[in-house]
């Protein structure tokens, strides 16, 4: 698709967005409150633009998850971020967002996908939703406090450093889990599912990444523990969340802050227990053998739990580098159902900050992924099941899915970021009769 046809798309809102957060934050940098002052009220805001595109690859056959050959498609958002302080301890915040555009073949052909920025749902015309909306309290548990820095749903003042954090309401599990200061956020680092997080951990969200639920956060010293539980989408991959638990995630996290030679480094261990109407793949075939019908889970759903784990480390190096990974394992007999088709995961990358060629503000970034099915997972689609983003009608030779992600951002203007981000997808969908997809793409963002 030439870019000519993408660029009426998009909307010319979000590119004035830019510029109007570029002054807001030079203005910000004058006005904010001391990370010492209490805020009792907040407001923030981001525009995000992501062009991208894939040239020509192998692709002797397709199905309907396939990824295609030769097309450049955008996405666009505008968020808001409004808190207010009611009382000691207490956040209110509030996130409505514009959204529109798509993502490569509409979000679909690869599980470890190349945009993050990239929801389930494309439009061309901008929409609205309220992303997230959510209450937090926190209870000292000790009298010494630390600084806090204001930022998006962050109040600034300070904080007790020991202490419980509850957060109720809609909001991303990845929000409070499986953080990473090097790759979690694909408006300013990685922009790979995969990379952003632990491409196996199949986290309870709808088609646009959120969720409603709770989860409470103990602070103790170099220690965090997390415990959160959340409602799955009403059907795999689905637009609308069960309301009550009757399809729920259970999520927990062990986190232990260090510091080798005054260079911090964080460890995170957790896992996920998904409860409600999955099917097994090996059940689909079976059925499908019986009864000559295609194969597909949703035919063998039943009540059933999917188990996972993950660990995700980041270390700082010096003061200009960092590096981080992670691994992943989940139930790979089971069916993925919110999240996206990875049973096994390992990660490894770093980021330099660029004061070494006299350019201090920006940064470059290089991951290494590789994603994986189980036996089952490999069966179905080789009999032409479909996944959640994954499905070529075919798999007759399966292999993991390999991808490099190298991003370079630059700090174009205060609270204006613009980056070039190149992917390698190996064996995209498991296909090794297909690809590889190298996928380039430009990002610019805004925020104050």
């Amino acid at each position: 698709m030439p870019m000519g046809n993408v660029l009426p798309y998009l909307p010319i809102a979000t590119l004035g967005s830019l510029l109007l957060l570029a002054a807001s934050s030079a203005a910000a940098q004058t006005s904010d409150a001391q990370p010492s002052d209490p805020q009792s009220f907040a407001l923030h805001g981001q525009a995000t633009l992501v062009v991208q595109g894939v040239g020509g690859f192998a692709s002797p056959y397709s199905g309907p998850n396939s990824l295609t050959p030769r097309q450049v498609k955008e996405t666009t958002d505008v968020t808001a971020y409004v808190g207010v302080h009611p009382w000691q301890g207490a956040e209110l915040w509030a996130n409505p967002e514009i959204d529109q555009g798509f993502g490569l073949s509409n979000t679909l052909g690869a599980a470890g996908f190349p945009s993050a920025e990239a929801y389930k749902v494309g439009k061309s015309a901008p929409y609205f939703r309220l992303q997230r909306l959510f209450f937090r309290q926190t209870i000292g548990l000790g009298s010494e406090r630390e600084a806090v820095v204001a930022s998006s749903n962050q109040l600034g003042g300070s904080r007790p450093v020991d202490r419980l954090v509850l957060t109720v309401g809609k909001i991303g599990v990845g929000d409070v889990f499986d953080s990473n200061r090097y790759a979690h956020d694909p408006r300013a680092d990685f922009l790979n599912w995969s990379v952003v997080d632990a491409g196996s951990l199949d986290y309870a969200a709808d088609a646009w990444g959120y969720s409603t639920g709770a989860a409470l956060e103990a602070y103790r010293g170099h220690w965090t523990v997390r415990f959160g539980v959340f409602n799955l989408s009403r059907v795999p991959n689905g637009e609308t969340l069960e309301r009550g638990f009757g399809q729920y995630q259970l999520d927990g996290e062990v986190e232990h802050r260090h510091s080798f030679g005054q260079r911090a480094g964080t460890v995170r261990l957790g896992m996920f227990r998904n409860r409600g109407q999955f099917g097994r793949f090996d059940d689909a075939l079976a059925l499908g053998a019986a009864s000559g019908a295609p194969v597909d889970t949703a035919l063998v759903r039943g009540r059933r739990t999917r188990l996972g784990v993950y660990a995700n480390a980041e270390q700082e190096l010096t003061g200009t580098l960092g590096i981080f990974g992670r691994l992943g394992w989940s139930d790979g007999a089971i069916e993925p159902y919110d999240f996206t088709d990875i049973d096994r995961t390992a990660q490894v990358g770093a980021v330099l900050a660029g004061k070494g060629w006299g350019r201090s503000t920006d940064r470059i970034g290089l991951a290494l992924v590789v994603n994986g099915i189980s036996a089952e997972h490999q069966r179905y689609l080789a009999a032409g099941g479909i996944g959640v983003l994954v499905g070529d009608a075919r798999l007759p030779d399966a292999g993991s899915e390999e991808i490099a992600e190298l991003y370079y951002d630059v700090h174009v203007l205060p609270g204006v970021d613009a980056t070039l981000d190149a992917q390698h997808i190996a064996n995209p969908s498991y296909n090794r009769d297909r690809g590889p997809a190298n996928i380039a793409a430009l990002r610019l963002h805004g925020a104050f």
